[in-house]
């Protein structure tokens, strides 16, 4: 069975790490497939920072639009492929113009027909207030659909928070031990 993990949760929650040692414990060759552009110091800043924080063994791509065709060329039995993040990846399509339900209807087709081990990153975003705008709306509502689907397509879904990784799915015994 072909393993596909999403891993979700807030900013800083410790998700990319959670998703960096689920690679590592695969012990095949990595792909780390970035979808975060550098548009100002800041946010480039913060790019060799997680570079740096993967350390060695990666192989590193850049697809902040082209996520489903990469993920079709690139997907391969004999390596995992990494994707961080998909938040990034959707904000670069909204920013773009792009048609967001097709966007996303391909990227959840190319998870599921993927020929390897994937491991993908998303932010809950749906957690805080209403954004005010009709754009942030847009962009929460979504999220939230994209993570839905993509959870439907994978094997396997975490929520980390504070650093914690809870396994969603497949669900575990819904228990009460009292």
């Amino acid at each position: 069975m072909i393993r596909t993990v999403l891993v979700v949760g807030g900013a800083r929650s410790g998700k990319s790490g959670f998703a960096e040692r689920l690679a590592r414990q695969s012990g095949l060759p990595r792909l780390y497939v970035a979808t975060g552009e550098a548009r100002d110091a800041e946010m480039a800043a913060r790019i060799a920072r997680h570079r740096a924080d993967r350390g060695e063994g990666w192989t590193t791509l850049e697809a902040p639009l082209a996520l489903a065709e990469t993920i079709g060329r690139e997907a391969a039995a004999d390596r995992l492929v990494l994707v961080d993040c998909l938040t990034l990846w959707l904000s670069n399509v909204l920013l773009v113009g792009r048609d967001v339900a097709a966007e996303c209807a391909a990227l959840v087709e190319a998870v599921a027909a993927a020929a390897g081990p994937l491991v993908l990153v998303s932010n809950e975003v749906g957690h805080g207030i209403v954004p005010e705008t009709p754009l942030g709306r847009a962009f929460r509502d979504a999220q939230g659909r994209l993570n839905q689907d993509v959870a439907r397509a994978a094997s396997d879904v975490f929520l980390v928070a504070a650093g914690c990784a809870v396994r969603l799915k497949p669900a575990p015994a819904a228990e009460v031990a009292w």
